[in-house]
């Protein structure tokens, strides 16, 4: 199958390993990924803020951009949330978008419903807990996905971490405009990832993952994170 990656600003802008190991993902599945050179925001970011008009003018750039493809595929539970859930919504051609959203997949929904994968040939001997990250979770529904995935890998050790799917603070602007609030989540989240012992903390989205992580390594609590495509992109 000829995929398309959708990287995503935050993987391109700040975390490029984690498409990166989204790409040796699906090769060591067999399938070609190709990167749309043209691709930028996908307006996510514009749309919760308000700024509307804006926002179309990206979104009808995404759908021109991947329409021509197959499948999309993103290490993203949040931009593939707004693909699906909110480009229709705003674009200058709604049913265009509607077909672009309908080929758009997270990368553990995609490997478990579209290629029907669940051992993708992983290798990582630690102690993980995973965050079902807030789009992922109530968004796109993936469901226990990620774990299935997470359970396949070789010489890991998952452990349950407590009360999951609580939010994690971060949500965007919303960190920004409740820092208050966003911070006192985090120390919530945290104090129940120390609770695990585990020495990795993983999750569908960098976004979260970058808030979870600072607050870890301010603490001093050397857990330390990586995103789900990173542990399904490890072999011995």
């Amino acid at each position: 199958m000829r995929i398309a990656l959708f990287a995503t600003c935050l993987a391109d802008a700040m975390f490029p390993e984690v498409a990166i190991a989204t790409v040796t993902v699906l090769e060591r599945l067999g399938h070609e990924v190709v990167f749309p050179r043209g691709q930028t925001c996908c307006g996510q970011m514009h749309i919760n803020t308000g700024y509307q008009r804006q926002a179309r003018k990206l979104v009808g750039h995404h759908v021109d951009v991947f329409e021509p493809y197959d499948a999309i595929v993103a290490p993203s539970g949040s931009c593939v949330g707004s693909v699906r859930h909110q480009h229709a919504a705003i674009a200058r051609d709604p049913v265009l978008a509607e077909r672009v959203a309908a080929k758009t997949w997270e990368l553990s929904e995609f490997l478990v419903d579209v290629l029907g994968v669940v051992d993708v040939g992983a290798s990582f001997p630690h102690r993980v807990t995973y965050h079902p990250t807030c789009h992922s979770l109530r968004m796109l529904r993936v469901g226990d996905k990620p774990l299935r995935l997470l359970r396949a890998v070789r010489g890991i050790e998952l452990v349950e971490l407590p009360a999951a799917d609580q939010c994690c603070g971060f949500g965007g602007t919303f960190a920004l405009k409740n820092a208050d609030t966003s911070a006192a989540m985090l120390a919530d989240k945290m104090r129940h990832i120390v609770q695990t012992d585990a020495e990795v903390v993983t999750a569908g989205d960098s976004s979260c993952l970058m808030h979870i992580g600072g607050g870890l390594s301010r603490a001093g609590t050397g857990v330390r994170t990586l995103h789900l495509a990173q542990i399904l992109a490890s072999t011995l």
